[in-house]
């Protein structure tokens, strides 16, 4: 090792609203020693997802939030590069919980999910293990499939220009759906028609965005890809069809007003529920990590058949981190959102 130094974030304190340097600290550590059954990964790629914003929070959800104090959770590609485990060979690139740092110690009788070691030669480059062949691409093909799209039907996806968002549209389209976008912007849009293949694309910001919405699904909705939640969730319900499927991933509009709980209101159309005979699943990621390597190899066949295509935000430096989360979270960014820490 040529260094001893660990540069990284820190929780401090829950956020309110936007994350803040008094939130979120930037610091140098010293860099441990590895012990038996460990090995150093330095981190290379971070990536920046809405639910880091849930995990600074403490609001029940379905992981424990960031203890105060600790390294900012976070997903990251890495490569060993000290070892004293035969499964985590020095070279190796891996993908896993890195945390918002410049080197992780991986010890699996402390990481909340294993390092997985990425195949050689690499087919992709390394973010997209972050992205279309990561976390993000595996959300959107498991929550097309929930959704289960027909041929004619149409298929609705908000924030549909994010990591999720863009690849869950081609899937449904490759499945003969019609699909329309709701992204923020008319640049992202127009990305999402002319480059990508929507079918449509509502501009939420709009002023007439829900009369925009009303004329792009003319037959109503069958298939909701929800990722944005408030407002724009509360539309999409009054518009169902009988029998629709909604498959909930996220609700990223909620997110900065997760430190003050009578902040949100409710859904005021919740009743179309009951009224469309509307199935509604919820689905976490990690909750099927023994399918990432069949999704991965799906996802692989059609980004390398030319089937696919990705969007990336890629930021130089692991020290702008916290904005760059900010901006993601208020619409600021398209695709996928990584932090470049080190070059290889």
């Amino acid at each position: 090792m040529t260094t001893s130094i660990n540069r990284q974030f820190r929780l401090r304190s829950r956020p309110t609203g936007e994350v803040t340097e008094h939130d979120l600290e930037w610091l140098e550590e010293p860099l441990a020693d590895i012990k038996e059954g460990q090995a150093l990964v330095r981190t290379l790629y971070l990536s920046l997802d809405p639910t880091n914003r849930v995990w600074m929070s403490q609001i029940r959800s379905y992981i424990a939030p960031v203890e105060l104090g600790s390294v900012m959770r976070g997903l990251g590609v890495g490569q060993v590069v000290a070892s004293r485990r035969a499964d985590l060979p020095v070279g190796a690139f891996v993908v896993g919980f890195t945390g918002w740092q410049e080197y992780c110690i991986a010890d699996d009788s402390t990481l909340e999910i294993p390092f997985t070691i990425l195949p050689q030669p690499l087919p992709a480059p390394l973010p997209a293990f972050l992205g279309v062949l990561g976390h993000t691409g595996i959300s959107a093909f498991l929550g097309v499939e929930l959704g289960d799209p027909q041929p004619g039907e149409t298929f609705v996806v908000s924030a549909a220009a994010g990591a999720v968002g863009s690849i869950a549209g081609q899937l449904a389209k490759q499945r003969g759906a019609r699909v329309v976008g709701i992204a923020g912007g008319a640049a992202k849009c127009e990305y999402l028609v002319e480059e990508i293949g929507f079918d449509a694309c509502v501009d939420r910001h709009s002023d007439d965005w829900r009369e925009r919405l009303d004329d792009a699904t003319p037959e109503g909705i069958d298939v909701d890809f929800e990722n944005a939640g408030g407002p724009i969730m509360d539309y999409v319900l009054d518009r169902l069809n009988v029998g629709a499927r909604i498959t909930l991933c996220g609700l990223i509009s909620e997110y900065n007003d997760y430190s003050d709980q009578g902040a949100r209101p409710g859904l005021q159309n919740v009743s179309q529920l009951l009224m469309q005979r509307v199935t509604l699943r919820g689905f976490i990621v990690t909750d099927h990590v023994d399918r990432y390597g069949e999704i991965i190899g799906e996802l692989a066949k059609a980004l390398g058949g030319g089937a696919l295509q990705y969007a990336e935000t890629i930021v130089d430096g692991l020290e702008h981190a916290r904005e760059t989360l900010n901006s993601a979270l208020s619409g600021n960014t398209q695709g996928k959102v990584v932090v470049k820490v080190a070059d290889l």
